[in-house]
């Protein structure tokens, strides 16, 4: 992807024109706006608005911490603490009758990022990217899909994905939830019986097998989105809540070149975990009992004895002693990722994203809520390559690792390495998909000041 910024001068207006330049300027303005309020209007009551907002943030991290990484009357306390925070600032603004002027501050700061946020993404190239990269496919006339019919709760059968497929001239083969088989091999077997297009009903980590064998031999992959969450699906701007809409590929669809991970030979479609997540989704009581087996395990991964700590080489960059790493198949655009909710931009970047997180305590906690993605607790950064090593303080198990790979727990040897295969994988997509929404740019208040300023191009 280009650069962000033009050399010298003022940077043209591309992309969303005039409309991008004015919302940059109004969210300049509401900026002036916030801090006149604050400085003039409010006086004193400004300050103790943001201040006392500040402090119960604050609060309320120290008391997540203490909630996630201690157990008994530290962990209630820890649950008191962060629920009593916000409720004491609320009641502090409304004893002291500034609740109007914090909910107007409130709104006034929320149009201001909402207005930002969108005169970049406006501007950005990225909105017009995707649909240039797709190209026409030829209808495939040998299409083979596996599918999983548990995935998703049973997304296979209640949207009538068999029934779907095999109308649009597709071999589906349908797999046994009660006699676990190799999917690769199955691709494999369906390759050498003539399949001109392997594709996948089921969740990222099926989809990740056959993928692999697509690029194997060169063949076109569809995605039948029929997970829980599906994000290559997610990214690539196909229809999540119907999944018999990828269908229409078959019939009707183009081609998209998009990159494949590989972790240790293993290859990855969205994201790679190493530390406390994927220590926990190792234990056997995970899958019925999520959030329960998550809270029993923190206070040991966090501050106990069974913390693994974990070392890497992200390209030229050495991390060291990190909690929890999480690399993903092209940057995802915020650190939201961590909680399933971010974005990719892009699928053919050419990049791994990494995401490194270490807290020690709960000052690093509370940073960490301040100062969000410029903590020092966070580390955000690229590279096509990344080594993962780790050493436990009782020394078991230190020849292999815990990992999830697409939410898969696996065990691995170390050093785990991650890699990418750029544009090597084609995805066939319906031509008529909606188009996949592309996530805010980060908050660049320079970019923002040239775009409100800048000079409108005099030629296309």
């Amino acid at each position: 992807m280009g650069q962000d910024e033009h050399e010298g001068g003022a940077e043209p207006v591309s992309g969303g024109g005039l409309a991008a330049r004015m919302l940059a300027r109004v969210a300049l303005l509401a900026v002036v706006g916030v801090l006149v309020v604050l400085v003039v209007a409010v006086g004193e009551a400004g300050l103790v608005i943001v201040a006392s907002g500040l402090v119960g943030l604050v609060v309320c991290a120290v008391g997540s911490w203490w909630f996630l990484a201690y157990r008994g009357v530290r962990r209630l306390l820890g649950a008191v603490v962060a629920i009593a925070a916000p409720v004491a600032v609320v009641v502090l603004f409304t004893v002291a009758g500034l609740w109007l002027t914090a909910l107007l501050l409130g709104v006034c700061w929320a149009a201001t990022l909402t207005c930002a946020r969108t005169a970049l993404r406006r501007s950005d190239p990225r909105r017009t990217q995707r649909a240039r990269r797709a190209v026409a496919a030829p209808r495939p006339r040998r299409a083979v899909l596996i599918m999983n019919p548990k995935s998703g709760g049973g997304k296979v059968g209640r949207f009538g994905l068999v029934e779907r497929a095999q109308a649009r001239g597709a071999r589906v083969v349908l797999l046994d939830p009660a006699a676990p088989v190799d999917v690769a091999e199955l691709a494999r077997a369906a390759v050498a019986d003539g399949a001109d297009l392997l594709g996948v009903a089921g969740g990222d980590g099926t989809q990740a097998l056959v993928a692999a064998v697509a690029v194997e031999h060169d063949l076109p992959f569809l995605v039948v989105p029929a997970g829980t969450r599906n994000h290559l699906a997610l990214d690539l701007g196909l229809d999540r809540a119907d999944p018999s809409r990828s269908l229409d590929a078959l019939t009707d669809g183009e081609e998209v070149r998009v990159d494949l991970g590989s972790v240790s030979g293993r290859a990855f479609v969205n994201t790679v975990s190493f530390g406390v997540y994927a220590d926990v989704v190792q234990r056997p009581e995970y899958r019925d009992a999520k959030a329960g087996t998550a809270l029993s395990a923190m206070p040991d991964l966090l501050v106990g004895a069974g913390g693994r700590r974990l070392d890497a080489h992200v390209g030229e960059v050495a991390l060291t002693a990190q909690q929890a790493l999480l690399v993903s198949n092209n940057p995802y655009a915020s650190p939201d990722a961590l909680g399933g909710t971010g974005r990719r931009p892009r699928l053919d970047s050419g990049v791994l994203g990494v995401l490194g997180i270490r807290v020690e305590g709960a000052a690093q906690a509370a940073d960490l809520a301040v100062r969000g993605s410029q903590s020092a607790g966070l580390t955000v950064l690229t590279a096509r390559r990344v080594e993962v090593t780790s050493a436990t303080a009782s020394g078991e198990g230190a020849g292999e690792i815990p990992v999830a790979v697409d939410g898969e727990a696996l065990r691995m040897p170390t050093p785990v390495v991650c890699t990418v295969r750029p544009r090597a994988l084609r995805v066939l997509v319906p031509r008529d998909r909606a188009p996949a929404v592309v996530p805010a740019p980060p908050l660049d208040w320079r970019r923002l000041l040239r775009l409100a300023f800048a000079r409108t191009p005099t030629s296309s």
